[in-house]
């Protein structure tokens, strides 16, 4: 068995003076700072690793082909918002039609009038 003057006396042997207790508590800081610095960079590499991802994604589909009138004079076509906007002439006539950009299927047409 142990002698319990003998556990009384290691406790009073390791009490710690002042100097040494600043500098277990200036290491204690040092390790909180350097952990600190090591998880942000564990969140930028998270960071980092998300954005490739989200950003080499694939492009939507886009239709290969969309159908005018025969005969029709194109002024313009813009691929915007999941659509494809075609602007056409026609005998004088200017028209607008607006395809599916994924099916190329014609959505809506709208005629162009000047006043």
């Amino acid at each position: 068995m142990s002698n319990p003057d003998q556990n009384q006396n290691q406790a009073a042997d390791t009490e710690l003076s002042p100097e040494a207790l600043a500098m277990l508590g200036k290491a204690r800081r040092s390790f909180a700072v350097s952990m600190g610095i090591l998880l942000l960079g564990f969140m930028a590499i998270g960071f980092a690793l998300v954005y490739r991802v989200m950003r080499d994604s694939p492009p939507p589909a886009v239709a290969e082909t969309v159908s005018i009138p025969a005969g029709a004079e194109v002024l313009s076509a813009i691929n915007s918002d999941g659509t494809v906007q075609v602007t056409h002439q026609l005998g004088g006539a200017v028209t607008l039609s607006i395809f599916d950009a994924g099916s190329g299927e014609l959505l809506r047409s709208v005629r162009i009038a000047a006043e």
